[in-house]
């Protein structure tokens, strides 16, 4: 990824919300979601980020459908080894086409690779799209869970691992 994808990631993040997350997230807050405001954003994260954050982006004839995020866990109670998956969106028109499954492919080797022990991740306990997903890549519940705070309402999240193969 870089500075000039920041558009086009800010949108497929700010529509992957918007689908993936209907019904689970207030809808005033997903319907207030914004391109712009985003985009500035992913610029700001992307310039900030250190040497051992990495954003991926997944095209299609040129254009960006997908985006991944990851970097060290950032709970200090985990191992230092650990990996995080911090963010995988694919535009929502190219749901179950290989999109996520691709980023994070790329995402786990290039862990992997760093030395990296373990991926972890964080999940709505309600998405049950996502948890099927991750799951069937290897990733399972690891028994932490903690709320997430937004618009209002409080979601349970529960934390996923995966052992990475060195």
């Amino acid at each position: 990824m870089t500075a000039a994808d920041c558009a086009a990631v800010a949108a497929v993040r700010v529509r992957g919300w918007q689908v993936a997350y209907r019904g689970l997230v207030p809808p005033a807050y997903l319907d207030a979601m914004d391109v712009a405001a985003e985009t500035a954003l992913r610029r700001e994260h992307l310039a900030a980020a250190g040497p051992d954050v990495v954003n991926l982006v997944a095209e299609r004839s040129g254009a960006v459908v997908g985006w991944a995020c990851h970097g060290p866990y950032r709970d200090g109670g985990a191992p230092a080894a650990d990996a995080e998956l911090y963010a995988l969106y694919a535009d929502p028109a190219h749901l179950s086409t290989g999109v996520g499954r691709a980023l994070l492919t790329e995402a786990l080797a290039r862990c992997a690779a760093a030395g990296r022990a373990v991926m972890r991740l964080w999940v709505l306990e309600a998405n049950t799209r996502a948890r099927r997903f991750y799951e069937a890549a290897g990733f399972a519940p690891d028994g932490a869970e903690e709320p997430w705070h937004v618009a209002g309402a409080v979601l349970p999240e529960l934390r996923y691992a995966r052992t990475l193969a060195r």
